[in-house]
């Protein structure tokens, strides 16, 4: 939106955008070699140790021989978009002026497919940098809906894979997401309020109120991330298209007898009657 070569000056041009000018004249810092290799070791140990903090893995990590402060890791740990999960108070990253709606799902008997789907975004290491996936999953059947990839954490990837699940595949009668800003901001908020979806938020760093986007996260990073070391984010959106289709058609689950998230969603009654 800035153009340097303008007759405008940068100053003035910045002016009429209604932005900041340290934002124009601000160069983002790649993040380091080092801090890259510290966060991949953190992403997998968040995932088998998920009740783990930034001073517990501090310590763990001077214990694994890196000499590393406490607020270096939680700064760490924000970029990558996760935290200790267990029930704390006061430590949300909610954005403070919006709206937090309450947990529907405790209690309630999810047997169909498009009952409830949920959503989460995790991070994504490669050879050089990392990304961020966001996933729509079918809470009965298991099945990925629709995916995207991003380097930030904006809200945007959120809702085009929310606009995607819905084209593609009707709409829920319930969503669930954590309390992150990018799924309680308007624009994710506003497509469920369009579409009447009625929606639920896990209680604040509850890991079992979204147990299955969790499973699924493990099962994508240990299956496939972990396995190859992505040369571009051209390269990563490839492989995790490869194995979500592999994850959707081919891998059984032992949570569904032994069948596949396609079958248990595309055989459901209703749903095979409409195709």
């Amino acid at each position: 939106m800035i153009d340097p070569e303008h007759k405008l000056p940068v100053a003035r041009q910045a002016q009429l955008l209604e932005l900041s000018r340290s934002s124009v004249y601000y160069q983002p810092e790649p993040t380091s070699e080092s801090d890259l290799a510290l966060m991949r070791i953190l992403d997998r140990w968040h995932l088998e140790y998920p009740f783990a903090g930034s001073r517990m893995l501090r310590d763990m990590l001077r214990l694994a021989g890196h000499s590393i402060g406490r607020k270096h890791v939680a700064t760490l740990m924000r970029k990558m978009g996760i935290e200790a999960l267990y029930r704390k108070a006061n430590t949300s990253r909610r954005h403070p002026a919006h709206r937090i709606y309450p947990y529907l799902l405790r209690g309630l008997a999810i047997e169909r497919p498009n009952q409830v789907w949920a959503m989460d975004t995790t991070y994504i290491p490669m050879r050089q940098g990392f990304v961020y996936l966001t996933a729509v999953l079918d809470w009965a059947s298991r099945r990925v809906l629709a995916w995207r990839v991003s380097n930030s954490l904006a809200a945007d990837s959120c809702v085009e894979a929310l606009e995607e699940a819905i084209h593609r595949y009707g709409v829920p009668e319930i969503m669930n997401t954590d309390q992150g800003s990018q799924f309680t901001g308007s624009s994710f908020i506003g497509v469920l309020d369009h579409h009447g979806i009625r929606i639920s938020m896990d209680g604040k760093g509850c890991w079992r109120d979204n147990v299955f986007v969790e499973r699924l996260w493990k099962s994508i990073k240990y299956e496939e991330v972990y396995l190859h070391a992505y040369d571009s984010v051209t390269a990563a959106r490839a492989g995790i298209a490869r194995y979500v289709a592999f994850y959707n058609t081919r891998r059984p689950h032992q949570s569904l007898d032994g069948q596949t998230p396609d079958t248990i969603y595309f055989n459901y009654p209703p749903l095979a009657s409409a195709a």
